[in-house]
């Protein structure tokens, strides 16, 4: 899959099921700038009805010397109160349209009851969630800005991501409340699927239920916050008590997940003893041809996967040798060329995604290579949940996918009717921009839009929820 040419721009909009969990807000702050010399009146001021066309009026009105005093996120429609003479026209004129549609004054006397009263918890509770207690530890979700992507939606139920990995701990109070048991399988029996309750819990392995918190931990008023803590997890287990993850585990998984309209999948491993699959005559070719019909049929089905880039510090883009395969058995150095693939996050239509730190930098463990990043997200020493109730850190790009997942959980949420290939297009256009070191690096090549390091930029939660 070419990924050096790729849109930039994608037509946007908010379904109606999206908004109908949107309840009103209210806000108290005014903008201090503007003289109070009038009358107080209160006004209405229409905008489009999405999240984010709304939260730009409401900053309108503060912009104008007016107070929000009641939004209508479902359709439109703000009232606020100012004693801004000149309030409608300083809206009209700022924004001429882009946010605020119209703004009417809604009577010809001052107000009467006098200026509202009592609003400050409305805000607290609906457009500033409650922290829960370790969230300020979350440096992550800041640099994602999945913090304020919070205050328009936490995504939606109706949005079921599995998590291809080594179980999930479903007893974790931060977990309990997004898992779904029902559409929850064990592949690591030789690829058969295997629905007995429990059977998708780890054994050995806490790296399964540390990207499921990244992914969707609650916000419930324990521990840390997901990317998406409003949608479903699954746990789709394809890592065995030994670590191994084979073909037949993954096959079993992504094709699990399709099947059960699983609309996002995070694939934080390679496929099982080969680093690097090679396209030949023989066992390899075989098993790269196999797991590639089966991710192209899952993202037929309706399935996005999301994969971690690799934590070799490896060019993918220019293979020369791999010194580490067969891990099952005695590793040889081996030749290869870019035919030999690192499954599945080298296959067509799966979301590749390197490791960045705390500074934005890349990570020293991080895969990399121009055309075979899509983005960047953090991945160095990122808190989560952890099997029996606990939390730690973790650095790997197997921390910095899941939050790919979360970011594309909250687009589908956001735009329900939107495929793989759609979410795929808007994780593109929705990354910043992060330009190469300014250190020169010579492995950093490509421009600011699209590099080697950080493919489209970094992942970017806000822009995936505001239309």
């Amino acid at each position: 899959m070419s990924r050096t040419s790729r849109p930039r721009r994608l037509a946007a909009g908010l379904s109606a099921a999206a908004l109908a969990c949107v309840s009103l807000t209210a806000v108290t702050t005014a903008h201090a700038a503007v003289a109070d010399d009038g009358p107080l009146m209160n006004y209405v001021i229409n905008a489009k009805a999405t999240p984010g066309h709304v939260r730009k009026a409401e900053n309108a009105v503060r912009d104008a010397g007016g107070t929000v005093l009641v939004s209508y996120k479902q359709f439109g429609v703000i009232v606020a109160q100012s004693t801004n003479p000149a309030f409608s026209t300083d809206i009209r004129s700022t924004h001429n349209g882009r946010e605020v549609q119209s703004v009417g004054a809604t009577r010809t006397a001052a107000v009467s009851e006098g200026a509202a009263t009592g609003l400050k918890s409305i805000e607290d509770a609906e457009a500033n969630p409650v922290l829960d207690p370790r969230e300020h530890e979350q440096w992550d979700m800041v640099q994602i800005k999945a913090d304020q992507a919070h205050q328009v939606t936490d995504g939606s139920r109706d949005v079921l991501v599995g998590i291809n990995d080594s179980g999930i701990d479903d007893t974790h109070p931060d977990l309990a409340p997004n898992f779904d048991a029902a559409n929850s399988v064990n592949c690591v029996n030789n690829g058969v699927p295997d629905t007995t309750p429990g059977a998708w819990r780890p054994t050995t392995s806490s790296h399964g239920t540390h990207v499921a918190g990244t992914v969707a931990a609650a916000r419930n008023g324990v521990g840390i916050v997901g990317v998406a803590p409003g949608v479903r997890i699954a746990s789709v287990k394809v890592v065995n008590d030994d670590g191994f993850i084979y073909p037949e585990y993954s096959i079993c998984g992504i094709v699990w997940a399709a099947q059960h309209k699983m609309a996002v999948t995070n694939h934080s491993y390679y496929i099982d003893p080969f680093q690097f699959w090679c396209k030949d005559n023989g066992d390899q070719g075989a098993v790269q041809e196999a797991v590639r019909r089966a991710y192209v049929w899952a993202t037929d089905q309706g399935t996005l996967s999301v994969a971690a880039a690799g934590n070799s510090n490896y060019d993918l883009a220019n293979k020369t040798t791999d010194n580490s395969s067969p891990n099952d058995t005695t590793p040889v150095t081996r030749t290869i060329d870019n035919d030999c693939l690192d499954m599945p996050t080298e296959l067509p239509g799966v979301i590749t995604v390197a490791s960045t730190t705390m500074a934005g930098a890349k990570s020293s463990f991080s895969n990399f290579g121009l055309g075979k990043i899509d983005v960047a997200a953090p991945g160095s020493s990122i808190l989560s949940t952890l099997p029996g109730n606990r939390y730690g850190l973790s650095s790997g790009t197997s921390m910095a996918s899941p939050h790919v997942a979360g970011v594309a959980a909250l687009l589908k949420s956001t735009h329900p009717q939107w495929g793989p290939r759609d979410l795929e297009r808007a994780l593109w256009r929705e990354a910043d921009d992060t330009a190469c070191p300014t250190t020169p690096d010579p492995r950093c090549t490509g421009t600011t839009e699209n590099n080697a390091f950080y493919g489209e930029g970094i992942t970017d939660a806000l822009d995936a929820v505001t239309p």
